[in-house]
């Protein structure tokens, strides 16, 4: 029986001295969104891990619908940090001398795409080791605003509300009051922890500061309100007011369209009376022009027809036979050629001595 245990014992020993063991446990991770995560993974050497160390780490992105991606890899003394593109730039190993027995990693500025469950794997022939690490990366809450829904009047239903810009579930949120008695109304405790703090039959003792803070597990953000509860506004007069106002808007604006519209006109009128002023100056001119033309010809005719009479009563004077024959009948193509000549009647006769100067 002792004979049995010492072997027992010995090939156990055995076993544990060739071994390699990744020491670092399997666990949880939750960082914020835009923060570096610190991945751990550490190792111990058997005697008889003798082979080229090998050290990979891939990711299993949670949506489930990719493959396991590499995104980091030692081996033969190099390091390949460009397999994934989404992680590029981002993933590094924490120690310069890996042999030590440290293969942990850093995930800078952390995006939603980074969860997912990262692995370390670690081979030096014959041994092999592996362990899981789950990335959860939140999102911190931000953009937080406080405010009043409804009318801050005495004996008025209203809300108080706090909406954060963004942050990932579950939120919690936490009202406190930080002026006068700086104690929340009995009627809001219930409330407290909710966005939403619903006011009934509002009074002057609600008024003050009061602060709303937003968290969750990465983070906390916080927004201030100010609440004045007043005495009921005149709202006839209110309304009162709001239509004269309007009255007067309509009344301004149709005199601005009647201004312009008068505008228009004017402008139209002055183009049509500049244009026909324009039109009847030029029919004048031309009408003037050709007047002038047509007395010249007038007058060139005039002096063309006198000139002939003068040449042609000077011609029959000298002829013989009008001396001697004073009745021009011998002369009988004289008032034919004349007429053709366009010599006039008086002229005919003078010069047919029908009439003598």
């Amino acid at each position: 029986m002792a004979l049995l245990l010492r072997v027992v014992l010995l090939c156990g020993v055995a076993d544990f001295a060739r071994s390699l063991s990744i020491t670092t446990p399997e666990q949880m991770i939750e960082k914020a969104k835009g923060e570096t995560a610190y991945l751990p993974c550490k190792f111990t050497l058997g005697a008889e891990d003798q082979g080229p160390l090998d050290i990979e780490w891939l990711l299993s992105p949670a949506d489930n619908q990719k493959v396991d991606q590499v995104i980091i890899l030692y081996s033969g003394d190099k390091i390949y940090d460009d397999y994934y593109q989404d992680l590029k730039g981002r993933v590094h190993f924490t120690s310069s001398d890996l042999k030590s027995g440290d293969a942990s990693i850093n995930v800078t500025n952390l995006q939603l795409s980074d969860i997912g469950t990262y692995q370390c794997k670690v081979k030096k022939a014959p041994g092999v080791g592996n362990k899981k690490i789950q990335l959860t990366v939140l999102v911190k809450p931000s953009g937080t605003r406080c405010y009043v829904d409804g009318s801050e009047e005495i004996g008025n239903d209203f809300k108080l509300k706090c909406e954060p810009k963004e942050g990932s579930l579950p939120l919690r949120y936490e009202w406190q009051k930080l002026s006068n008695s700086q104690k929340l109304p009995t009627s809001w405790l219930a409330e407290m922890n909710s966005p939403v703090i619903s006011v009934k039959n509002a009074t002057t003792e609600y008024s003050g500061t009061y602060s709303c803070t937003v968290k969750n597990r990465v983070g906390s953000d916080q927004c201030l309100l100010r609440l004045d509860v007043v005495p009921p506004s005149n709202r006839a007069g209110t309304i009162a007011g709001a239509v004269i106002g309007i009255l007067l808007a309509l009344v301004l604006i149709g005199l601005i369209v009647f201004c312009c519209h008068k505008k228009r006109r004017e402008k139209k009128y002055e183009k049509e009376v500049h244009h026909d002023i324009s039109s009847s100056t030029l029919t004048r001119l031309m009408a003037l022009q050709w007047y002038k033309y047509e007395g010249l010809l007038k007058n060139l005719k005039y002096y063309t027809i006198w000139l002939l009479d003068l040449i042609d009563c000077n011609m029959l004077k000298e002829s013989p036979k009008h001396r001697d024959d004073s009745s021009c009948k011998t002369v009988r193509t004289f008032p034919l050629y004349a007429m053709a000549l366009g010599m006039s009647v008086r002229g005919i006769k003078i010069c047919t001595g029908q009439i003598l100067d």
